[in-house]
């Protein structure tokens, strides 16, 4: 599992120089850059561990959903290199809008099938009541887990994000942002991290909140949630027991919720899980810790406008949600 972290970790940690001088402002701001993975996101993180683990069990094929398609190539990459299959059901706003992340997938040896569909009795329902129905992370969700359900000799579920052993994965980011942050001296006033089912904000702030907890912080530090207006379940939702997918399948889980049933419009960032995921793990996104921010969408992409024209690097609509909280 080391010598696959090995291929890109750690993430480098830059400071975002040309975005401090186009602020006109005397903060220094970092940015911890996980792009570098194969995947090109965070996702890998926990992807790598999950299929280890399975491999180690005897588990032959991994199913899963995915959103935007981070996800599910992320899985796809690690079970590549365990030689395990997989199987991702993609959420279909996302499946037709996104073709590369789809070849991606089959390109590291997985299946991808859009989702809603055919191939489970939850997908199959759902095409029943709405043949033109564009699909939810949830109802991808129903689908990966029936899928391991009836296939259970041979088949698990995997997750990328959510629960606590994901968010437990992701914290490599933040243990390595420390060190570098030691290199130079330095250490955070304020970190800023986008909320979707709440793993990487969790990766960057944890090791830093344990800190703080602990009384081991140098100073003391604030920490902003950003998530979309789209699927506002931080700040407009009801904390409470709830299924993580539309079927019902999965047990019921304390967390921040808009309702299993929730399906989010197909906008032009259909496929981010940031803004179709309706719930989240309550734990790193709770309102006790933090200072969260629901974000409009055209706002977003003009901080990754902003971002890019100054740093070079073309952010996800995800992290840019981030981006946009640091600006205001």
């Amino acid at each position: 599992m080391r010598e696959v972290y090995r291929i890109w970790r750690p993430s480098p940690l830059f400071r975002a120089i040309g975005l401090e001088k186009a602020l006109k402002t005397p903060a220094k701001i970092y940015y911890k850059y996980e792009g570098v993975s194969p995947a090109g996101s965070h996702k890998p993180n926990t992807a790598v561990p999950q299929a280890y683990y399975n491999m180690k069990e005897g588990t032959k094929r991994l199913s899963t959903e995915t959103g935007a398609g981070q996800w599910g190539s992320a899985l796809a990459f690690a079970a590549m290199m365990f030689g395990l299959k997989a199987t991702v059901y993609m959420v279909r706003a996302s499946y037709d809008q996104k073709p590369y992340r789809k070849m991606m997938m089959k390109a590291f040896g997985a299946e991808c099938f859009a989702s809603p569909s055919n191939r489970t009795e939850a997908g199959r329902k759902i095409l029943a009541e709405d043949p033109d129905n564009q699909g939810s992370l949830g109802i991808a969700i129903s689908e990966a887990v029936e899928d391991a359900l009836v296939n259970e000799e041979e088949t698990n579920y995997a997750i990328g994000s959510v629960f606590n052993h994901v968010c437990l994965h992701q914290t490599v980011e933040g243990l390595e942002a420390k060190k570098q942050l030691e290199m130079v001296d330095d250490y955070p006033d304020v970190i800023y991290g986008c909320i979707g089912g709440g793993s990487s904000y969790s990766g960057i702030m944890w090791p830093f909140y344990y800190d703080k907890v602990a009384k081991k912080a140098p100073k003391e530090t604030k920490f902003v949630a950003t998530e979309a207006t789209a699927c506002p379940k931080v700040t407009k939702g009801i904390y409470q027991y709830d299924h993580g997918d539309t079927a019902k399948l999965t047990p019921l889980v304390p967390m921040h919720t808009i309702g299993h049933d929730f399906i989010p419009a197909p906008i032009h960032a259909g496929g981010l899980p940031l803004s179709r995921y309706r719930s989240n793990n309550q734990r790193p996104c709770s309102r006790k810790t933090n200072d969260n921010r629901s974000i409009q969408p055209i706002e977003v992409f003009d901080a990754a406008k902003l971002f890019l024209q100054t740093e070079g690097i073309i952010p996800a609509p995800e992290p840019s949600h981030a981006i946009k909280g640091r600006n205001r």
